[in-house]
């Protein structure tokens, strides 16, 4: 676990997705869940090792259930934009581990299948500002990685946590993506946010040069898509963009599969569904 500054930490070594902790004199704001129900129980422990308060608040960046497989060990209230809310009213009460090929996390860990959901308690649509401080936190709607998704700021801290917003060396999420939209929550980061810590969702703190590196890499998948879009080519053809599209990544090779599905299946759904018009059930 890592202190960003005082009452204010993020950890990276449970499976699924990076975890921020905020520690307020009211009571422990948790930033999305480990995946693994151990790891839940662990990460709770060292959390009150720490001095946090038994009034917990759980806040769901988004809906992917690399970061929500796990919130019900968390056991407390949850929050969540509503549009998160939304597919979690469209999902069955237990997860059967649909679309079990795009490179997530939770595809590497057999006992996910069957997890019951624990469905948002509290959601709101534009933002939400959470007086447990001090330090004061606001929640933001910033759509682009998925419709509901989320930034957690602490404006007096100077740090944000973005989720999937920014991904350093691994390819996005692209499913349920909308990737204009991803491009202006990148703009909004650098303009707005430069003096800030930003946690991203997978890898921890991410640096401007990041942030930048990722917003061209958009841009360039966005064209790629756009011309196969001018060419009529089919949802599946699009796994013949892979090679060029992973070219710019610095993968480890013992992970090069994983990604490479995740990218391959993501812009087979991206593709039918922003330029075919086909609906694809949200993950």
């Amino acid at each position: 676990m890592q202190e960003i500054t005082r009452g204010i930490y993020y950890e990276t070594v449970y499976s699924g997705v990076t975890l921020g902790a905020i520690l307020l004199p009211q009571g422990t704001v948790m930033i999305d869940a480990p995946l693994r129900a151990e790891d839940g129980r662990a990460w709770r422990s060292a959390l009150n090792y720490l001095g946090g308060n038994s009034n917990r608040l759980l806040i769901n960046l988004d809906a992917h259930p690399d970061r929500t497989l796990g919130s019900r060990v968390m056991d407390c209230t949850i929050v969540a934009h509503q549009k998160t809310a939304q597919v979690f009213r469209g999902r069955p009460s237990v997860f059967k581990g649909q679309n079990a090929e795009s490179g997530s996390e939770w595809e590497t860990y057999d006992e996910a299948v069957g997890t019951r959901w624990a469905l948002p308690d509290l959601t709101f649509t534009h933002e939400l500002n959470l007086y447990w401080g001090p330090p004061d936190l606001l929640l933001e709607h910033h759509p682009g990685p998925t419709p509901g998704a989320i930034w957690v700021t602490i404006p007096a801290a100077k740090v944000v946590f973005v989720g999937d917003a920014v991904l350093a060396d691994q390819p996005p999420f692209l499913t349920n993506a909308d990737i204009p939209a991803w491009l202006e929550a990148l703009d909004f980061l650098l303009r707005n946010y430069a003096d800030y810590t930003v946690v991203g969702g997978r890898d921890g703190l991410v640096s401007r040069e990041i942030v930048e590196t990722l917003k061209t890499n958009l841009s360039h998948i966005l064209d790629v898509l756009e011309q196969a879009a001018k060419a009529d080519i089919s949802p599946e053809a699009t796994e013949n963009l892979l090679p060029a599209l992973l070219s710019n990544l610095k993968v480890p090779p013992q992970i090069e599969d994983q990604y490479a599905q995740r990218l391959r299946h993501g812009l087979a759904q991206y593709y039918a569904r922003h330029y075919r018009a086909i609906e694809i059930p949200n993950d």
